[in-house]
């Protein structure tokens, strides 16, 4: 006898579908963040979605993996770390406060004929796009990316066209212009510690046609 879905399961449900994977720590901070024991909460309720057939699991983590019913995703996929680091820059950036959209992995163009984004997101009134780049990339295909943003950029489906920020532990060595702005950081944190680094003096910050609200 299946249970009627809650409006914590829908959510639980929905966000699992909308990052495609999630950690169980994860759905834990978002979830359960008004109980006691967020953790050992979390289990029930995922124990019990699973049960009743809502959820798919993957043992492979610890903690385990999430999956909607319908993924078509492998259990162990090579995706599976890259769309938890998506996951982790929400969360940081739920933490930092101001974010009014997060998309994950939008689609403009044909990826032939553009750039498919990890992360379309608006931070504090500015848009973004955010690679997610956790390997390393050679000089050559940093340059092929870049171009399939310009391709997008010349699209015009985008007006105006967000700044793109590369998260990464490598700064790449980016050459050329390009008609929209290029941020590199190691976190989204890191990025806004460097805008208030540029200007201390005022709180809101203009940097390369950028403008930001920091605290």
């Amino acid at each position: 006898m299946f249970l009627v879905l809650t409006k914590r399961d829908k959510a639980i449900i929905r966000d699992i579908r909308r990052f495609r994977c999630m950690d169980r720590d994860s759905i834990a901070e978002l979830h359960f963040s008004d109980v006691k024991n967020p953790a050992h909460s979390a289990n029930n309720v995922l124990l019990r979605l699973l049960r009743d057939g809502h959820i798919m699991r993957s043992n492979l983590f610890v903690p385990y993996v999430y999956y909607s019913s319908d993924s078509q995703m492998k259990r162990n996929s090579q995706k599976i770390n890259h769309f938890l680091s998506i996951l982790n820059v929400y969360k940081e950036l739920r933490r930092l406060g101001k974010l009014t959209a997060f998309m994950v992995e939008p689609k403009y163009l044909p990826k032939s004929q553009g750039a498919e984004p990890d992360i379309f997101c608006q931070y504090r009134g500015t848009n973004f796009f955010v690679e997610v780049q956790r390997t390393l990339y050679s000089s050559k295909q940093i340059k092929e990316k870049l171009e399939r943003y310009v391709s997008l950029f010349n699209s015009g489906i985008l007006d105006p066209f967000p700044h793109l920020l590369i998260l990464s532990d490598q700064r790449y060595d980016i050459e050329g212009e390009y008609p929209f702005h290029i941020f590199q950081a190691e976190s989204f944190t890191i990025f806004l510690e460097s805008l208030k680094s540029r200007n201390k003096s005022v709180k809101a910050i203009k940097s390369d046609g950028i403008k930001i609200r920091v605290q």
